[in-house]
């Protein structure tokens, strides 16, 4: 299977060991994505959880509806779905890694999920075959995240909605200012809401909503920071200690870039006109 340079690089970081021991671990081995944080004492696992109660809040689904659930990772939120309305869930995810844990923790479900190896840039699905699609903090690993959005729309039936948060810049971020986080994740640029929301428009969607939620990604990097110095010993046995070091400073340059106003978070609500 091609991928692009960008999907490739991403593939084989999430593939490493050292990255689905980091994310299994640290994370709690359901989710891997920004979390939503009520109290200082919350734990990654809680809080991500909680994103995914979010979304769920936003969709309207019950046993014939279809979904796809693009950048999938573990498959924590599809299994939630299924378990809360019955749904049908493809999982699209380039890293076969996540993919086996994925298969792993939803043996109980597998007539309702479908795990696939594959990329968002090119999804491996006729057209307007689905009744919604979501992603969770993985657009940003695309180097053409205009042909991401396209697919999204050719493969939503009309009226299907298109659900998803990613890590943004802000639209008015300085030029240059963050090449330390694009450098962490072997990328040249981020999405931003102004991004998504004119490439959107021109695809032919519909904005339903923004809700923008910048200091919980703050909140959330802050607290895996936190995290990992508290279990630096133990993830030295599963992780090595330069991925790990690396991890600290790349989290750091996460946080203060939010702090500064450079970063963006929130989740992005269009649909595809009936």
């Amino acid at each position: 299977m091609s991928y692009s340079t960008k999907v490739e690089i991403a593939r084989t970081y999430y593939n490493s060991n050292d990255a689905d021991n980091f994310y299994a671990t640290i994370w709690g081995g359901e989710d891997i994505h920004i979390g939503l944080y009520e109290t200082e004492h919350d734990s990654i696992f809680e809080a991500s959880r909680r994103t995914v109660y979010r979304l769920a809040s936003l969709m309207n689904l019950n046993n014939t509806t279809k979904v796809l659930d693009i950048g999938s990772g573990y498959g924590g939120t599809a299994r939630h779905l299924v378990r809360t309305t019955n749904s049908q869930i493809d999982c699209l995810n380039l890293s076969e890694s996540q993919n086996q844990r994925n298969r792993q923790l939803s043996q109980d479900l597998t007539d309702k999920i479908k795990i696939i190896d594959g990329s968002f840039e090119a999804i491996p699905a006729e057209a307007e075959q689905y009744d919604l699609v979501l992603s969770q903090d993985a657009i940003l690993h695309s180097g053409n995240r205009q042909q991401v959005l396209a697919e999204v729309f050719r493969v939503l039936k009309p009226g299907g909605d298109f659900i998803f948060t990613d890590p943004m810049q802000s639209d008015d971020c300085p030029a240059g200012v963050l090449q330390p986080v694009l450098d962490r994740i072997f990328l040249d640029s981020m999405g931003s809401i102004d991004f998504y929301t004119q490439t959107a428009a021109t695809l032919g969607f519909e904005k339903i909503q923004i809700i923008e939620m910048t200091e919980q990604l703050i909140n959330h990097y802050r607290h895996v920071l936190q995290e990992l110095e508290n279990r630096y010993a133990e993830m030295l046995k599963v992780c090595s200690q330069d991925y790990l070091e690396r991890m600290k400073v790349g989290l750091n340059h996460w946080i203060e870039s939010g702090k500064k106003g450079y970063l963006v978070w929130g989740i992005l609500h269009f649909r595809k006109p009936s």
